[in-house]
């Protein structure tokens, strides 16, 4: 599989709730993840915190996917079912490496769901 369908997969897997499939897409060695204000180094710990998300996740829209080699660019709405953040715009760099993806970097707008959260976002490691 190229990258960029890779990476389409992956975003169907979270968008659909199936993180098995999802976890299966992430390298297993070597995984990063950067956020705004967070960083995971191991696939299991992203998506237990994407899991703690599911709760409040009504849709994950993907608008735009373009690729150039091993770097994929994905531009989504997060939609939530917690009004007072409603959705979130999500853009997101990630490498793939050897048919998984290595490194996962998204940018939004942190203060929104560390508001939602009561400050209390996963600390960097």
């Amino acid at each position: 599989m190229q990258p960029k369908e890779i990476v389409a997969q992956f975003v169907e897997n979270i968008r659909a709730q199936r993180l098995d499939e999802a976890k299966d897409q992430l390298a297993e060695n070597g995984f990063e993840y950067v956020g705004p204000n967070m960083r995971f180094l191991s696939r299991d710990d992203m998506l237990a915190y994407q899991f703690g998300m599911f709760a409040i996740q009504k849709d994950l829209v993907l608008r735009q996917l373009s690729a150039d080699g091993e770097h994929v660019f994905a531009v989504l709405d997060y939609r939530t079912y917690f009004e007072p953040i409603g959705d979130v715009r999500l853009a997101i760099w990630f490498r793939v490496r050897e048919e998984k993806i290595q490194c996962v970097e998204t940018f939004y707008n942190a203060a929104v769901i560390e508001n939602m959260l009561g400050g209390s976002l996963p600390a960097a490691e």
